[in-house]
């Protein structure tokens, strides 16, 4: 540990020199007064802390996740409790380093000292001027959160909650940086989105298993595949990050270039050893464990030396007011031949649409090797929702539906009551539960004991029961639509995502409780379910009567500073956008019904055939009740 805590200052100390050397150029550059080297340097160093206090929050929960042996009751056992420690101990560190660094990047962004921002009252001027100190305020709040939630749960679900407000301060920052502007933005966003959160796993893994390797050969596999897949991500996405944010420049021409070269050397290596020691089946030596560690301590240094930077990229590019809004060029009004051709492939969900069919491919492929059978109509189910989340999310409807509120309310229904059936009838917690190996008699559970936990924990059973379900269904449509929350995410491509994941997620968990195959949340009689899915319809059309009536524009400002040329009229738009979302909600309706009928038809011949076999056995129900009944009152009367 003393040679972590010595490499982190010393990259702390080479971090604060290049932000002293570089700070007046790059104000200069930036067209900011420069407010000294103290400040500037400041927020290098603080940047650097908080990003590698963030990042070992956030592995050291995943490593706590993947190696832990939960008792009977689901509490942490003590390997792993030692490892929760470090978590109780780092997230109160990142939530005040967070909340530094926002009065820091806040003076930064306008020029001043520290001291002259506070004493002037003059932090909510720097809020409103500062994305990225808005970034940190929100990754202060999220870590806050994990600094109280860990202290009150050793549960291995609970470590899954706090996952959530752990990514949520991880993520916050990156977004509302370099990746967040400019051309290209919304690919950038969403590569940034994915590379944080594999370098932040990558460096969190490798920093425990230096401190304390697992000792069991299959949890320590288990680790070195985590370690691999993370370093792949991290190598891949991060060069394509770094080509859009240098386009236009040389790699090695400028300071931003040359740092993320030395990073990726430092990732490439680390990830080749990971990769020789589990094609061998060895395990990493102690000095190279240690040295991987510290390797991925640089590269945070390094990624905090270049995220307090302008990108070269805008600085030779001229930059248009759809580059700042949108990231792009629309080739012309939303015709069927544009919303078709037109492809920006999402690499945040576009690759998880992928990965999770190629998965389901290779469960099925799996359960017929053995021998079982899989209906091919919960294959066709999944198989079409993935295409149809990759097709929503990557082609010419997320590319207008980003500028325009009539395609973005036909994608926002796509993703809340159309996708979600198909993925929901394709049954993947049935497939992932027959498919996946139990873990034998006193090993280390796996991915299926984890699944098991989770779809059986209070928190899904919470918030798949229906009445929950039913009103984040309907309630977060009036939430987001009718009050100011849409003016914010519509500004921004991580908006954008994060309305994607929140349809999707749901209305996933709607229909679950509807036509869910899978086990999991508390079923209603079939009439109920019925019932249910009705319910949903009148305020779905008085959400659209009321879009249609309005004359006040949601998302006003940042609809009126695109100006599209072929949108004649912001309300017309928007009241288009209400007869889409009133008249599109029939159509997964009528899927729903078909498929609800069909289970209950089905379960009907299910009790028939039981009752049969039943009569045939030369047992009959009724009469034994009967006779019971007689035996009984005989009984009573003597």
């Amino acid at each position: 540990m003393p040679a972590y805590v010595a490499c982190a200052i010393a990259t702390a100390v080479a971090v604060a020199g290049y932000g002293v050397a570089s700070g007046a150029m790059r104000f200069a550059a930036a067209g900011v007064p420069y407010p000294g080297p103290v400040t500037s340097a400041a927020e290098f160093v603080g940047y650097f802390a908080a990003t590698l206090l963030g990042a070992l929050c956030v592995g050291v929960l995943v490593f706590i996740l993947t190696t832990a042996r939960p008792d009977d009751d689901g509490r942490l056992d003590p390997a792993a409790y030692r490892f929760h420690l470090w978590v109780e101990r780092l997230a109160p560190g990142w939530a005040l380093l967070a909340t530094a660094m926002v009065v820091i990047d806040g003076a930064n962004a306008t020029g001043v000292t520290v001291p002259r921002l506070i004493s002037g009252g003059a932090v909510g001027d720097a809020l409103g001027a500062s994305e990225s100190a808005r970034g940190w305020l929100a990754a202060a709040i999220a870590a806050t959160v994990l600094a109280v939630g860990i202290r009150f749960t050793l549960r291995w679900v609970g470590h899954v909650v706090l996952l959530v407000p752990a990514l949520t301060a991880l993520i916050a920052v990156p977004v509302t940086g370099n990746p967040g502007e400019g051309p290209d933005h919304d690919l950038a966003t969403s590569l940034a989105i994915v590379w944080v959160v594999a370098v932040a796993v990558l460096a969190g893994v490798r920093v425990a298993a230096a401190a304390g390797p697992p000792t069991e050969p299959r949890v320590q596999r288990r680790v070195q595949w985590l370690s691999v897949a993370a370093g792949a991500v991290a190598v891949v996405y991060g060069a394509i990050l770094v080509g859009l944010m240098v386009q236009g420049t040389g790699l090695l021409d400028t300071g931003y270039g040359r740092l993320a070269v030395a990073a990726g050397v430092v990732l490439v290596a680390g990830w080749t050893v990971d990769v020789v020691l589990l094609a061998t089946s060895r395990r990493m030596p102690a000095v190279l464990t240690a040295a991987a560690a510290l390797g991925m301590v640089l590269v945070l240094g390094a990624v905090a030396a270049m995220a307090v930077q302008p990108a070269p990229r805008f600085l030779v590019d001229d930059v248009t007011v759809w580059d700042v809004f949108l990231g792009y060029q629309l080739p012309g009004p939303p015709t069927v031949f544009n919303l078709v051709t037109y492809w920006r492939f999402d690499p945040l969900f576009g690759t998880a649409a992928v990965v999770l069919a190629v998965a389901y491919a290779a469960g099925v492929l799996r359960l017929r090797r053995r021998g079982d059978a899989w209906p091919a109509g919960r294959t066709v189910g999944w198989m079409t929702g993935c295409l149809a989340l990759c097709v929503v999310t990557g082609s010419g409807v997320r590319a207008y539906g980003s500028a325009m509120f009539s395609v973005h309310m036909g994608e926002h229904m796509a993703l809340n009551m159309f996708v979600p059936v198909l993925l929901v009838l394709g049954a993947p917690v049935t497939l992932a539960l027959r498919a996946l190996p139990a873990a034998r008699s006193g090993a280390a559970p796996g991915p299926r004991e984890w699944l098991l936990w989770f779809v059986h924990s209070p928190v899904t059973r919470f918030l798949s029961h229906p009445v929950v379900a039913f009103v984040l269904f309907v309630g977060s449509l009036y939430l987001v639509y009718f009050t100011p929350l849409f003016d914010t995410l519509v500004r921004y491509h991580w908006g954008h995502e994060l309305m994607s994941l929140h349809f999707l997620l749901v209305g996933y968990l709607y229909y679950w409780g509807i036509i869910g195959i899978d086990p999991g949340p508390r079923r209603l009689p079939f009439l109920g379910r019925l019932g249910l899915l009705f319910a949903v319809m009148p305020f779905h059309a008085f959400f659209g009567i009321a879009t249609m009536t309005m004359t006040s524009v949601l998302g006003g400002p940042f609809y009126g500073y695109l100006s599209l040329p072929w949108v004649a009229s912001l309300t017309d738009d928007q009241h288009l956008g209400g007869a889409i979302a009133w008249g599109s909600s029939e159509l997964p309706v009528i899927i729903v019904v078909i498929a609800l009928v069909a289970q209950w038809a089905r379960q009907d011949r299910r009790a028939g055939a039981r009752q049969d076999r039943h009569s045939d056995s030369g047992y009959d129900d009724d009469l034994d009740a009967y006779n019971a009944m007689l035996r009984e009152l005989a009984r009573t009367r003597r």
